[in-house]
């Protein structure tokens, strides 16, 4: 079998066994802030297995996009050193959700692998939890494994936990004896050995609880299966081979970069962990950024860069000096966007990205390297075998090589890294650092609304029809508690059990307005939306009384959510126009939708033009004149994504689906938020400004409607009474300016030839003042310059006609002392002018420096010249 007729197998073994085929979700968990990056199949089912959420069906299998790179599951500088760790891979599961458990799973799984995939059964070996009794019984009578191929391993091996809270519970892997030539050779080599004898293969996880951020276990309200099995480590078995990079996933990726690299793999070890390490990591790339992760100093876009760069740096081993890594990323879409569709219609985004971070990283890898080998050098020179831990931050902090890279060449050279010292280094840092990781910044769903979603509440949203609702109220939320009823004056937080007020979600800020009932009146200052089904208004009673149970009406304030669709709409219609303008790698990256106003960010990787921003600018006003109609369907997410809509990066997406469509193709979106009737609605869109949230991510900060009209108005208002001011009229404002503008650049150089010749002249009055002390020639006075620039223009045509000396020149302007000292060049050893100046400059309450031969300083208390002119004399004598 190839690897897509090994995953196509598994899904179809368990869709005939009542299973619903959920399409793997995105690498970014949107609903999970303890996690980095969607690291297991069971990820987007944790809702399902905490109750809080309820689906259609109870058995769902999937083939899942994960990356373990950061975290509690990170396996990045193990990536090409084995043949079985990557970054990126596919997990392979079939759930459960209070349906069946250990026995169908455990049968199952003993089917399909043996049957399925005809795996010998003699060579599977059974591990379970230490005090698992269940599943050992289970293996041994109902699957038949002798009592020797079954072992009990302690929690640490045998007790699965997603992170460092959440759903968990004991687990038994199946594992497969690949022959004493992979193992250790140890005498009490076997299974739960490090080595790659007994390979895991499967791990069936019964969970039945969850562990909260103290440790505490709570029984889940219902037992749970989760499995997962890598597709890469299963191809390899069932393709005979013992390194997951010889399978078809990845021969042909690494057939590319010999092409490229015109070098072969399998000929040398060290040559072959880059191999590994760029086909695995290309891979990592392509999807993260499919799934609209940015390269950057922060997060998750940190980890990316992070994967990249150590790609670039095993390149260099290969003697890859051009980028390289974009082209490879290329293949991967072509070999993998069969079955992810998203790498395909994000081709040019991901492969730009890549390039643009290659280039980025080019020369800050080369002068890295090479201030790390000379390092190394003298390492060994001392015979030392350990990388200085300030070293490795230096390298990170001026270069940007990453820990990880730094360690890699350590290995390779046979040393070690002082990871202490480095931690101490970086300490002030962390937060660019996975160690520093507090979330993906998402607000976590307060512990009252998990109660009350798991209790069965759910809202229902009336908001695109209309904004007006009579319903009860469903729950009272008062400090993060819940209460019966709240008084006037009171702040609060009210769940209806319908309502027409919009929570915030996909980048549009929540609905305010007024719920009403007899004698009382809250008012609504936000809206908010927990997971899928909890909409929360947040405001104060103002009058009365309000309890639970009772009806209100529900009032949304008409003019801001109109105002609010408008600006939504035309989000849609700057993503259209922003696709035709620059090209289709760019893609909505974050937004921000108000009534007021609206931004929007996008991947791009440079500066857009002020003729492209008025290109996009016209575009999207096109649009609107046209006044196409705006048409919404409600789809399952597997048919709107066969339509060509543009999903949005920083939205979770459920079973169904909103598909927002304007006119005839101008745009597709999934999309949940409130939008106009027809474009021409907008009336006017005007761009603001355009600017760069981080590399790769521009921001267009936009008007429409009545917000438009009143910034043009007020630019014009400007223009005319620029115009004014100028006694032009507005459409020669322009060219009376250019005018003005040369006629003060002709006026400015007249000035300038007259102040040197007056300065000319008054320096040969000023030589009348000069000294001798012991020989050496002295002028010190104090002078009318209006500026530190005149000041060193007085002592420049003094000294041409001093010829040896020392020059110290003061003067006086807007409250405060200038000073200045040059020395000949033949007088330096003796007299130091920054030094002289520094002297000076403490007397009038400043500071100053410079070169020995000249310096200037100055200070707030030109009271004091006097006295400074006066200790330039004696500091000159004293010599």
């Amino acid at each position: 079998m190839n690897f897509r007729e090994i995953r196509s197998y598994f899904l179809d073994f368990f869709k005939a066994r009542g299973h619903e085929i959920v399409p793997s979700s995105p690498l970014v968990p949107r609903d999970d802030p303890s996690l980095l990056f969607t690291n297991a199949g069971m990820v987007q089912f944790k809702g399902l297995y905490l109750g809080t959420e309820t689906r259609s069906y109870t058995r769902a299998a999937t083939s899942q996009k994960c990356v373990r790179a950061g975290g509690k599951h990170n396996d990045l500088e193990n990536v090409g050193y084995t043949g079985r760790h990557h970054t990126f891979f596919e997990m392979l599961g079939n759930f459960s959700f209070g349906d069946y458990f250990k026995l169908e799973a455990i049968q199952w799984a003993w089917e399909l692998l043996t049957q399925g995939y005809n795996l010998p059964a003699d060579k599977l070996y059974a591990s379970v939890y230490e005090d698992d009794d269940e599943a050992y019984s289970i293996w041994e009578q109902e699957i038949g494994i002798p009592s020797e191929r079954i072992v009990r391993l302690a929690e640490e091996d045998n007790f699965w936990a997603m992170g460092d809270t959440g759903p968990c519970g004991p687990c038994s892997e199946v594992l497969i004896d690949q022959g004493e030539a992979l193992g250790c050779g140890k005498p009490d080599c076997g299974p739960g050995c490090d080595c790659d004898r007994y390979l895991e293969i499967w791990n069936l996880v019964f969970t039945q609880f969850d562990r909260d951020p103290s440790g505490k276990l709570t029984p889940l309200p219902k037992t749970n299966i989760d499995t997962g099995m890598g597709l890469e480590r299963l191809a390899a078995v069932v393709q005979g081979v013992t390194s997951n990079y010889d399978t078809d996933l990845f021969s042909d990726i690494i057939g590319f970069i010999e092409d490229i690299a015109e070098k072969s793999y399998g000929k040398e070890e060290k040559q072959d962990v880059s191999f590994r390490v760029i086909a695995d990591h290309s891979r990592a790339a392509a999807f993260l950024i499919g799934d609209g992760v940015i390269p950057s100093n922060e997060g998750r876009g940190y980890v990316l860069r992070r994967i990249m760069r150590r790609a670039i740096r095993f390149g260099q081993v290969l003697g890859l000096k051009e980028p390289f890594l974009h082209l490879v990323a290329g293949k991967v879409i072509d070999i993998m966007g069969r079955d992810y569709g998203e790498l395909v219609s994000a081709r040019s985004l991901i492969e730009g990205i890549i390039l643009n971070e290659e280039k980025r990283f080019a020369d800050t890898l080369y002068y890295g390297m090479k201030v790390l080998g000379e390092s190394l050098d003298e390492i060994k020179e001392k015979g030392k075998d350990t990388i200085p831990g300030s070293l490795a931050f230096k390298l990170y902090d001026t270069y940007g090589l990453s820990l990880d890279i730094v360690q890699d060449v350590a290995r390779e050279e046979g040393l070690k890294v002082d990871l202490a010292g480095y931690e101490q280094s970086m300490a002030r840092q962390r937060s660019l650092s996975q160690e520093s990781w507090k979330g993906s910044g998402e607000e976590q769903v307060p512990e009252v609304y998990l109660k009350l979603s798991s209790g069965g509440l759910s809202v229902e949203f009336l908001g695109y029809e209309t904004l007006v609702s009579t319903a009860k109220v469903a729950a009272i939320v008062k400090k993060g508690k819940r209460v019966k009823s709240v008084e006037a004056g009171q702040e609060a937080e009210v769940v209806l059990q319908s309502t027409p007020f919009y929570g915030e979600a996909g980048g549009q800020v929540g609905d305010t307005g007024w719920l009403l009932r007899q004698g009382a009146r809250f008012q609504v200052t936000n809206t908010v939306r927990y997971s899928d089904n909890l909409i929360v208004h947040i405001g104060k009673l103002v009058e009365g009384c309000l309890s639970e149970g009772e009806d209100v009406e529900a009032r949304v304030n008409e003019e801001a959510r109109k105002a609010a669709a408008l600006n939504h709409t035309a989000t849609h219609l700057l993503h259209a126009a922003l696709r035709e303008v620059l090209g289709p790698h760019v893609k909505q990256a974050g937004s921000l939708v108000s009534p007021e106003r609206f931004r929007f960010d996008f991947s791009h990787f440079t500066q857009v033009a002020h003729e492209t921003l008025k290109e996009v600018e016209s575009l999207v006003n096109k649009y609107i004149r046209e006044n196409h109609p705006l048409s919404t369907r409600v789809l399952s997410r597997e048919e709107a994504m066969k339509t060509g809509a543009m999903a949005i990066f920083e939205e979770r997406y459920g079973e169904k689906v909103r598909l927002v469509s304007i006119g005839d193709g101008v745009s597709m979106e999934l999309c949940g938020g409130t939008h106009t009737a027809r474009t021409g609605d907008i009336g006017l869109f005007k761009i603001v400004s355009e600017s760069a949230v981080g590399a790769n991510v521009r921001r267009i900060e936009a008007l429409t409607g009545k917000a438009a009209l009143e910034y043009t108005q007020a630019q014009e208002e400007q223009l005319r009474n620029i115009a004014g001011l100028l006694k032009a009229s507005p459409d020669k404002v322009t060219e009376k300016l250019e005018k003005l503008l040369k006629e003060n650049r002709e006026k400015e150089r007249e000035i300038e030839s007259l102040r040197a010749k007056v300065l000319s002249s008054r320096s040969v009055d000023l030589l009348a003042g000069m000294r001798e002390i012991d020989g050496t020639r002295l002028l010190v006075r104090e002078v009318g310059a209006s500026s530190p620039k005149e000041l060193r223009d007085f002592g420049d045509r003094i000294r041409e006609k001093l010829g040896s000396g020392v020059i110290v020149l003061g003067a006086r302007k807007d409250r405060k002392a200038m000073l200045l000292c040059m020395v000949s060049k033949d007088l330096v050893d003796k007299y130091q002018a920054g030094r002289i100046i520094t002297h000076l400059a403490g007397i009038v309450g400043g500071k100053g420096g410079g070169r020995a031969d000249m310096a200037q300083g100055g200070g707030p208390r030109p009271e004091e010249l006097d006295r400074a002119l006066k200790a330039a004399e004696e500091m000159i004598a004293s010599k």
